[in-house]
């Protein structure tokens, strides 16, 4: 028997040392001050994902990966600072990466009227204001109706009002046929043409469409214009705002990443024995 053992020794020392150097059964593929998220982690979130909008392709994984734990180290980071406590929920971890985020990026970022009158500048053309126009409108099933709505027209340009509102089909009728404004790009190609080319105050000929026949009226007429900086400030600072803290919270998840372990290998599903 001693011999026996002799000979089998080398054999199952060989074994161990093999076992040991296999990958553990849910390896760590982030960690972050003494925080960890393990492979198990990330299956879950892509089951998740398979739940609602079925399977995960393996090139489909690979591309959730990164996104996977540039979300997961925002969650270390809050759980070392305190924000989290082990058990918390998922929205217990949203609140904490936003109090996070709010306190160590988004409260440091700031936006210079400079700046804003620096965009406005490069950047005029994106607040013109388009041209416009107000249009009513006398909607009928059949062409004779349209002409004679458009003779009425003629004779008394005046009542287009009281006649959208006891001829016209249209939903706008109790409203005297009113529409409202539109710039270019808004109404069907058929009406577009012909209203563009109206003056204020002026009624078009009868026009069709799928709905039926068309009577317009152009009430104004508003010309394109660049809108003053006064009055697109508070939109380019909200703009300016959002892009300088999109940038300030890549930033800081890169340096985070930095100073983790970051495992990308161990991510892969385990291959069965």
């Amino acid at each position: 028997m001693p011999r026996l053992l002799s000979l089998l020794l080398p054999f199952a020392l060989a074994a161990g040392l093999s076992c040991g150097r296999s990958r553990p059964a849910d390896p760590v593929i982030l960690e972050l001050s003494g925080q960890a998220v393990h492979r198990s982690d990330f299956d879950r979130h892509v089951q998740a994902l398979e739940a609602r909008g079925g399977s995960v392709e393996p090139s489909v994984r690979a591309a959730l990966i990164d996104p996977f734990l540039e979300e997961q180290v925002l969650v270390l980071e809050a759980r070392s600072r305190g924000l989290l406590k082990p058990g918390d929920s998922a929205e217990d971890q949203e609140a904490a990466v936003r109090k996070l985020l709010s306190d160590e990026v988004l409260s440091r970022v700031q936006v210079s009227d400079e700046e804003v009158a620096a965009y406005y500048a490069a950047h005029a053309s994106d607040f013109t204001v388009p041209e416009t126009v107000v249009l009513r409108q006398i909607l009928v099933p059949t062409e004779n109706e349209a002409r004679d709505v458009r003779r009425r027209l003629s004779k008394v340009p005046r009542s287009f009002e009281g006649l959208a509102q006891s001829r016209s089909h249209a939903p706008e009728a109790s409203k005297g046929g009113l529409m409202g404004a539109f710039s270019r790009g808004e109404l069907p190609p058929e009406l577009e043409a012909a209203a563009f080319a109206l003056s204020p105050g002026g009624t078009s000929d009868v026009l069709s469409t799928p709905l039926g026949y068309h009577v317009l009226h152009v009430d104004a007429r508003e010309p394109s214009r660049e809108r003053a900086l006064e009055e697109c400030r508070a939109e380019i600072h909200t703009l300016l705002t959002r892009q300088k803290s999109d940038q300030a919270t890549r930033q800081f998840v890169r340096e985070l990443l930095s100073r983790a372990k970051v495992n990308h290998e161990a991510t892969q599903p385990a291959r069965p024995s």
